[in-house]
């Protein structure tokens, strides 16, 4: 018999192109958890977008499509998930079950990874397994006091602009990598101020379907839309004196920005529905992974609300420029998760902790945190060594330095070869050169490997992680290149 689980049953979404395995699982799952079924990537997240509560836990398939035989789409969803909900539980169940895509879903945020075939009562029991810590991996609440850990330069850098920035009324962006803690430094800044006593809310931009973003910040009248059936605040009006922390920002449709800079510009808003104008006396923190100065570029952010936005920037440092700190956060991790789950503390022998320390950590705290949980509740009390740890860290691709790349030709320099093409009389696009050379590199590497990722990021002097998110990059900007060309 499994362990059920406490109170009430948790909402788990099934991730799976093979109707015939989703609806196995749901009914084999159906006792322990609420299921929601998805068979692609984009049907999911318009399905999690159309929720009021977003599932505690996601079991999603590596070969979705449009490319089934690939793991790029389960990747992209992740990433997605991760991106619309930090803090939930992704276990992956996919046939495509080498050690290297296993690190990689991991390395994007993924509790655990198990390969097909699996019976569903041991599916169960790791799904179980994951949900005992998920309750533990939420952010603080809202009277609870975030503390930052670390003493490295970048955190010294960290603690010395939120004590400049906390008591200003303006507006701070912070920006970095996804599982950065950028929604514990907005908290920090919150508990640093007078403001402490306030609300402090947040919301993530990329969770909320975009035609339901406007009345969920400003509120609604009763009968503005279908489904109003009374008056609403929004997280404008919520907030208060406080703070209101928007998370994701680079997600906020075109239309919503022009609203939003006006409420920053004089702090005026309507509800939806309402004429009558209401004022917000919030202090705005705002968050992106993205580089909103590129998104200007493309006319996908507009410019008068990103300089709004960052009167005061703050960027949030990846774990792998943080030194020490690394083993800091361990330590704190790893004694947090024993005493939640009520076992022993692991611990990792001097050569796993050199190992530990010249680990990049691409996922950044959230990847650490994730490992500290798989620790704990695989080896529980044991003194963890490098073969066992090595297998939790994407570690290949780490272990290989980027080379110079070849002359553009026989006997020609890059230089030469920039000289002769920049005279020739038909336009010329640097940022289009650069994509397509890019492509070109990576499309070279990936004939070069036989399509294997891993061996075309080695060949590039790339992690997978980096070598995956160029690849998405490069596909989406094709269009927008090939648009830049025309008349």
């Amino acid at each position: 018999m499994t362990e059920p689980l406490p109170n009430t049953r948790q909402l788990l979404l099934i991730v799976d192109d093979d109707p015939l395995i989703a609806d196995t699982l749901s009914i084999a799952l159906r006792e322990a958890f609420e299921i929601i079924t998805s068979h692609s990537r984009p049907q999911a997240i318009q399905l999690l977008r159309q929720l009021r509560e977003l599932p505690e836990l996601a079991l999603v398939d590596l070969g979705l499509p449009p490319l089934p035989h690939r793991p790029d789409e389960g990747f992209a969803l992740i990433s997605e998930l991760i991106a619309l909900a930090p803090d939930m539980r992704i276990v992956v169940l996919s046939g495509q079950n080498d050690d290297a895509n296993a690190r990689h879903a991991r390395t994007l945020g993924a509790a655990d990874f198990v390969g097909k075939p699996c019976h569903p009562m041991d599916l169960r029991k790791v799904l179980e397994r994951v949900s005992r810590f998920e309750s533990a991996a939420l952010p603080p609440p809202d009277d609870a006091r975030p503390t930052l850990i670390g003493e490295s330069l970048p955190m010294q850098k960290l603690r010395a602009q939120l004590g400049q920035y906390a008591e200003s009324p303006f507006p701070v962006l912070i920006e970095g990598e996804s599982g950065s803690g950028k929604e514990i430094l907005a908290r920090c800044l919150h508990y640093a101020t007078s403001r402490r006593q306030r609300p402090f809310l947040a919301l993530n931009c990329a969770a909320i379907s975009p035609t339901l973003v406007e009345p969920t910040l400003f509120g609604h009248a009763k009968g503005a839309f279908t489904g109003a059936a009374g008056a609403k605040a929004g997280y404008f009006e919520d907030a208060g004196e406080g703070t209101l922390f928007l998370d994701e920002i680079g997600e906020l449709p075109l239309e919503l920005q022009a609203k939003l800079l006006r409420v920053l510009e004089n702090g005026e808003y309507q509800r939806v529905g309402e004429t009558q104008t209401r004022r917000s006396h919030a202090r705005i923190v705002t968050a992106t992974n993205r580089d909103l100065r590129q998104e200007i570029r493309q006319g996908r952010f507009r410019a008068d609300l990103y300089h709004r936005l960052s009167v005061f920037g703050i960027d949030a440092p990846p774990l792998r420029e943080m030194a020490e700190d690394r083993l800091l956060l361990l330590d704190h991790y790893r004694r947090y998760y024993a005493n939640r789950s009520q076992q022993p503390c692991f611990d990792l022998d001097a050569a796993a902790r050199r190992l530990w320390l010249s680990y990049d950590f691409p996922g950044n705290v959230r990847e650490l945190r994730n490992i500290v949980i798989r620790l704990t509740a695989k080896h529980p009390g044991a003194i963890v060594d490098a073969t066992t740890l090595a297998p939790e860290l994407d570690l290949p691709e780490e272990l290989h330095a980027p080379t110079a790349p070849p002359p553009a030709s026989d006997g020609e320099s890059h230089r030469d070869a920039a000289l002769k093409r920049l005279r020739q009389t038909d336009p010329f696009n640097l940022d289009i050169a650069l994509a397509e050379m890019e492509q070109a590199y990576i499309d070279a590497a990936l004939s070069i490997a036989d399509g294997n990722v891993s061996q075309a990021a080695r060949l590039l002097g790339l992690n997978r992680t980096t070598l995956y998110s160029r690849m998405e990059s490069s596909s989406s900007n094709r269009s927008t290149n090939a648009n830049s060309r025309e008349p």
